[in-house]
């Protein structure tokens, strides 16, 4: 009886064949485990369909770009001597105009970090800003030590070349 009982939580084992010396599984048995599920299946469908979209607008783009290309061209080359002047005045305004843009959005963030500065918010670089003007500092005081001790050295050598100056 005990050998009748339902296996409900275990797989099935399939029967294999021991026979001989041919001891690996059969072609079969590797095709049914390499056999993907449903989501795969769907993912895969899925990846085809769009891929031969995608494969089918690319070729109506490039069809499009070429057949513009042979009906405009003799247009454009009838019209060069104006298009030319045109693009370059173009390219120069939107070139100043970027520039005076890009310009403006530098000075108001270096004037924005430095009222964060001044009103001690500690901005991202001001402890180098600050290391910096100790080092400046300490520079200019060691400046004008030297300074007094080399014009006390030249002052008395003045003495010593004219001792009535």
């Amino acid at each position: 009886m005990a050998d009748q009982q339902p296996n409900y939580g275990r797989p099935q084992r399939l029967p294999t064949r021991s026979s001989g010396f041919n001891t690996t599984p059969s072609f079969l048995r590797k095709l049914q485990e390499h056999v993907p599920n449903s989501t795969q299946l769907v993912g895969f469908l899925t990846l085809i369909i769009s891929g031969g979209i995608l494969l089918l607008l690319t070729g109506l783009t490039l069809t499009t770009i070429i057949l513009g290309l042979i009906f405009f061209t003799p247009l454009v080359l009838i019209s060069s001597p104006i298009w030319v002047p045109v693009g370059t005045v173009l390219f120069i305004a939107i070139a100043g105009f970027l520039s005076v843009c890009g310009f403006g959005v530098a000075t108001l963030a270096s004037l924005s970090w430095l009222y964060r500065y001044i009103r001690g918010f500690h901005p991202p670089g001001s402890d180098r800003v600050d290391y910096a003007r100790s080092r400046i500092a300490d520079t200019a005081s060691h400046v004008k030590d030297y300074a007094r001790e080399y014009g006390g050295y030249l002052h008395s050598k003045v003495k010593d070349a004219a001792p009535g100056a």
